[in-house]
């Protein structure tokens, strides 16, 4: 069972495993961090450097929840003139709140789609504190 926003909804906030893909096919992992408050979004990612060498892309995420439909901005963090671009996405929640998928774009030089998964710990998390409460 997830938390619950004032209205109801599922809260987002937790872990989400996530894939973002290239027009070439090229898929990319990572990791965010969410937390709502409200409608608003913020949060944090790591994934695989695109520059190699096992390094590791870091960026924050500001963004909104209205309902099913998600929308932030990555904003990497210093990590040279390749990710200097803000990064929209703009996705769909499923139903139960375990899933979000939609798009990413670069105006106007790239775009493509993505996949973010609810990780199931943070879930589980909760219906353990909930059932201690009980």
């Amino acid at each position: 069972m997830n938390e619950r926003s004032q209205g109801g909804e599922q809260n987002l906030t937790g872990v989400w495993h996530g894939l973002y893909s290239y027009a070439d096919g090229v898929w990319v992992s990572f990791v965010a961090t969410l937390i709502q408050s409200g409608s608003s979004l913020t949060g944090s990612t790591h994934e695989p450097s695109i520059l190699g060498g096992g390094k590791t892309a870091t960026a924050t995420l500001a963004g909104s929840r209205q309902a099913s439909a998600v929308a932030f901005v990555k904003t990497y963090d210093g990590a040279g003139p390749v990710y200097q671009n803000p990064v929209h996405y703009d996705g769909a929640l499923n139903g139960d709140a375990t899933e979000i998928e939609g798009r990413w774009t670069i105006r106007p030089i790239l775009s493509g789609k993505f996949l973010m998964i609810r990780s199931a710990g943070k879930a589980e998390a909760v219906v353990r504190k909930e059932a201690q409460q009980a």
